[in-house]
């Protein structure tokens, strides 16, 4: 039977495809990788790895194989925790996947009141599409996600955290920047920008578009809030930009201007999920809670749901 070292070896040039990076991340050399992945295709009589120069790439048996390694390890992690419970209330690794127009902008408003709160408890943050997360953490990658709601999976359990405002901007040129509230209809016809397709942010713009008739600029979509920011700034159209974002990095931009639209207020609910099957449910409700806590604490006029 394959070693579970062995399994994470090949999860590693699964996720990596380089076998430096690769043995970097499992913390060994590169050779003792390769020949622990040449003994695991010796032992189990089938080619996993293509190698070459330029690349390298599971084969369709060693992609199947991994799929299956995901969810073993992932229960072996739950094994683990279950027995090394010692009645803390949170403590060990968490893996904790989020999306790019979050963590930057919330992590560090809660982090050291978690850190002096649980000292034992250790966070690995990685950030990922929206549209990428829920999968990551039905194969075991993440032991939770914060991203956009709704998450239909049957896998994963969700709670919603709070609406985050989204607000308007606008270069602070631009005629409508003299405007305290802009109404939906003062839209119709203009230029939008807004993030890359894979964000969700993308599909709700999208969606407001249509509604408002605006005219959404496709061809000229940013990479990150950053670069949107910088883009409205430079008069290549509006957009729709995150309460996070703004609160944490536009107060003091004066070749911007935020405004809020008229009508019904436009928000996103921003959740947290996690596998039905974890053993940790009741502590990632309670980390859910101090999510809440620091945006009730952090941002005010953001609606905190329980």
């Amino acid at each position: 039977m394959p070693s579970f070292r062995q399994l994470e070896y090949l999860l590693a040039l699964d996720e990596h495809r380089h076998f430096h990076r690769a043995a970097e991340t499992c913390n060994v050399s590169q050779p003792t990788l390769s020949v622990q992945l040449r003994a695991l295709e010796d032992r189990l009589g089938a080619q996993l790895v293509e190698r070459s120069r330029a690349r390298v790439i599971l084969t369709p048996v060693g992609t199947e194989i991994a799929n299956v390694a995901r969810r073993i390890l992932r229960d072996v992690d739950e094994i683990r925790h279950i027995a090394a419970k010692t009645g803390t209330v949170m403590g060990g690794m968490v893996r904790l996947g989020l999306t790019p127009t979050i963590g930057p902008y919330l992590l560090p408003k809660m982090i050291p009141e978690l850190h002096a709160s649980y000292p034992e408890l250790k966070l690995y943050i990685r950030e990922d599409f929206p549209e990428a997360l829920p999968r990551a953490l039905e194969e075991g990658r993440h032991d939770i996600c914060v991203l956009p709601l709704p998450v239909h999976r049957r896998e994963l359990e969700t709670e919603a955290l709070f609406r985050e405002p989204l607000y308007l901007a606008v270069a602070a040129d631009h005629p409508l920047s003299r405007a305290t509230t802009v109404a939906r209809r003062d839209l119709r016809g203009q230029s939008i920008i807004t993030l890359e397709t894979g964000h969700q942010l993308n599909a709700q713009v999208e969606g407001l578009c249509a509604e408002v008739g605006a005219d959404l600029q496709s061809d000229y979509e940013g990479t990150s809030l950053d670069t949107l920011r910088e883009m409205v700034g430079m008069g290549m159209g509006l957009s729709f930009l995150p309460g996070l974002y703004v609160k944490s990095n536009l107060t003091q931009d004066s070749a911007i201007k935020v405004i809020e639209l008229g009508g019904a207020p436009i928000f996103r609910t921003i959740g947290m999920a996690w596998r039905k099957s974890s053993a940790r449910s009741h502590e990632f409700r309670t980390l859910a809670e101090h999510f809440r806590k620091a945006v009730e604490r952090e941002f005010s006029d953001f609606v905190v749901v329980r």
